[in-house]
């Protein structure tokens, strides 16, 4: 059967400056991503070519793995660019400022480039002076480039290759996932999709706890504050007090007090935080409550929201940081050229900065304090979809739609690793550290996700199951298992330990049934 396909994005570029005036210009060629029966399992999966005994053939990227690296090469002019998460946005937003394939932005929303200017300069000339100022920093940090991290680590022990397996399949969702978190108490995910859904779930037992119905069907971000699950020991045990964060496509930023209560009117709860201009891409709650205990055993049913503060990142090129009481704005951060797609706090709890990552193919660190970028690096080839900081705070992580992931030190003030294999050709979508930090776990868009050792920079292992590209994946707070979402309209948690294990561990957590001989009663 003849591959089809599927995937047609135009190129949109950049603004331009022409006469003093902004202008728009869209560049008219497509790019085509190949998707049909592979030639060797026959399953509907992204495609690329290989040749095999002289032979060109159509394989899917489990099949390419199969195959012996001698009978495989990768066919270099069948490289291929996803879809990113603007086009997305773009080919899906409705409204009169919006058309099918392009988004076209008032005039009176956009900055005059030509603002602020002095007598005598152009912003040709400024480009241009920004360009050399460029060189001279990588210069001078390519003297401070005299070893690689592989280098370092040839003497630690290699990790060798371990089997990562999925324990759990939550099914619920009506369309594509785009987005997870876990919550402090290690055992509650919060997911949201496009069929305007956000789930709360047990994790251990599959169970849905809660379902809430969003205004907005493309509901792109949601998050658990650090204080995000209090089971009510001093109420009727049908009332939880969970403060989860929704965002999306409508620009806005609410934040829900979740009960059990049958009668309860969660609407008239809800606070309005964040409004941005363009969609709402991530958002995070910071450590501003982290006094408060992390598994509290009694709460009120109206939550206090008065100590929590969030982060907000969104396709208006800004990210923002709101006062959840008031809904105040308490800190823009303007630098990105174009739209941010992904955020991610400093892990320490006094920690005030953050990284942030966008279309214009850069990853930014902001003091939070003075609202500044304190550090910048752009290494990638195209959008930053995520980024994650080491567990440490030393070091952070980004996937791209360039196929590759990287680590970049901050210490260091420069890009450290790159992993990547030929035979990768998808982008990376998100990416998380096992609680060591010596692991790297990357999500594409090839339906796979590849496990890194961070301080090698080879790959350990694989892990095949979704049938649709991995749009989001998160380590869960103790290290024992991650969990991945995907457009198949499924979250997967998978752990490399055994299935007793993973039982054992779920009693002792408290599950309302027993393990016994391996099996959950």
């Amino acid at each position: 059967m003849q591959p089809t396909d599927a995937y047609i994005q135009p190129r949109l570029l950049s603004w331009r400056s022409s006469g003093g005036k902004l202008c728009t210009k869209m560049d008219q060629t497509f790019l085509a991503i190949v998707f049909g029966p592979c030639d060797k399992c026959s399953k509907e999966k992204p495609l690329r070519p290989v040749s095999v005994k002289s032979e060109q053939r159509s394989y899917c990227s489990l099949c390419v793995e199969m195959v012996r690296p001698a009978q495989t090469r990768q066919c270099s002019s069948a490289r291929r660019k996803p879809l990113t998460k603007r086009d997305l946005v773009d080919m899906a937003r409705p409204g009169p400022e919006f058309s099918s394939k392009v988004m076209v932005k008032s005039s009176a929303a956009l900055p005059m480039a030509t603002e602020g200017l002095h007598e005598n300069e152009t912003l040709a000339s400024l480009k241009s002076e920004a360009e050399s100022l460029k060189g001279k920093l990588e210069e001078e940090r390519a003297k401070l480039h005299d070893v690689e991290l592989h280098q370092v680590a040839e003497r630690v022990e290699a990790l060798g290759q371990f089997v990562m397996k999925t324990r759990r399949t939550l099914k619920g969702h009506g369309n594509k996932v785009l987005c997870m978190d876990w919550c402090k108490d290690k055992r509650r995910i919060v997911s949201s999709s496009q069929d305007g859904k956000v789930i709360v779930w047990d994790s251990f037992t599959t169970n849905k706890e809660h379902a809430v119905t969003m205004p907005c069907t493309w509901v792109m971000a949601c998050a658990y504050a650090p204080s995000g699950c209090a089971i009510a020991c001093g109420f009727p045990l049908s009332v939880t007090a969970i403060i989860t964060l929704f965002s999306g496509l409508d620009n806005k930023c609410s934040v829900y007090p979740l009960t059990f209560e049958k009668n309860e009117n969660m609407a008239a709860k809800k606070k309005s935080v964040a409004m941005h201009t363009n969609y709402l891409s991530a958002c995070s709650f910071t450590n501003s409550d982290m006094q408060v205990n992390a598994f509290p055993t009694r709460c009120s049913p109206s939550p206090n929201w008065s100590c929590t503060q969030i982060l907000t990142a969104s396709g208006d090129g800004t990210c923002a940081l709101w006062d959840v009481e008031s809904g105040q704005l308490l800190q823009s951060f303007h630098g990105h050229g174009a739209d941010v797609l992904c955020l991610d706090l400093a892990p320490s709890e006094t920690g005030n900065t953050f990284v942030s990552g966008g279309c214009d193919k850069k990853a930014m660190v902001w003091d939070m304090r003075s609202g500044q970028c304190v550090q910048s690096f752009e290494t990638h080839d195209s959008d930053i979809n995520s980024v994650r900081y080491y567990p440490s705070g030393d070091a952070f992580a980004s996937g791209s739609d360039d196929a590759t992931c990287r680590l970049y030190d901050l210490r260091a003030d420069r890009e450290v690793a790159i992993y990547s294999k030929e035979s990768i050709i998808f982008g990376a979508s998100s990416v998380d550290f096992s609680l060591s930090g010596r692991l790297l776990f990357a999500g594409y868009n090839d339906y796979t996700i590849n496990v890194w050792d961070v301080l090698k920079g080879s790959r350990v292992s694989i892990l095949f199951g979704h049938e649709n590209r991995v749009s989001t994946l998160r380590v869960s707070p103790d290290g024992t298992a991650f969990c991945s979402g995907s457009w198949d309209h499924t979250l997967r948690v998978s752990a490399g330990r055994t299935e007793r294990f993973f039982l054992q561990l779920l009693n002792e957590r408290g599950s309302g049934g027993r393990v016994v001989r391996g099996k959950l009663l």
